[in-house]
């Protein structure tokens, strides 16, 4: 199965008979790991703004980095280790890390970041971001491949 065939909720529902009771539960499925996941993003966001400088967002790269970490160590060992109902896959991958992680903050943040000529800081946000994600699903992704 492919990463992109992993995160697509509507592959959940196989019985045509049922299908709007579980389509209608895969959405429920999906905002209990929204609503955990938003809140978690806020908590430590909130935490990490009270503790590191406003000059650089700390917040949003390191909750990337762990929701990527999240994500590559759930997706594997949901697939390559353990059997898990379908429903795990809607409220950690797609509910929790896809309410967590911060695509849209990172990009406007990188934005702003650009308009204030922090040319220097603008490309260590985007560099530190895109190479920390990516080294985080590959720590998650061993993690589990090593259970």
């Amino acid at each position: 199965m492919t990463p992109t065939e992993l995160l697509q909720e509507d592959s959940v529902v196989t019985d045509h008979a049922s299908f709007i009771p579980n389509y209608l539960a895969n959405y429920i499925w999906i905002a209990l790991g929204a609503v955990v996941g938003a809140s978690a993003r806020y908590f430590l966001s909130t935490l990490i703004a009270r503790n590191f400088s406003s000059a650089f967002p700390y917040g949003t790269l390191l909750i990337n980095i762990a929701g990527s970490l999240v994500l590559g160590f759930f997706l594997i060992f949901s697939t390559e280790r353990a059997l898990l109902d379908p429903r795990w896959r809607l409220l950690v991958a797609i509910g929790f890390c896809g309410s967590y992680t911060t695509f849209s903050s990172y990009a406007f943040e990188s934005f702003a970041l650009m308009e204030q000529g922090q040319w220097l800081l603008t490309g260590i946000n985007i560099v530190a971001t895109n190479a920390l994600c990516l080294a985080a699903v590959l720590a998650g992704a061993a993690l589990a491949r090593g259970l």
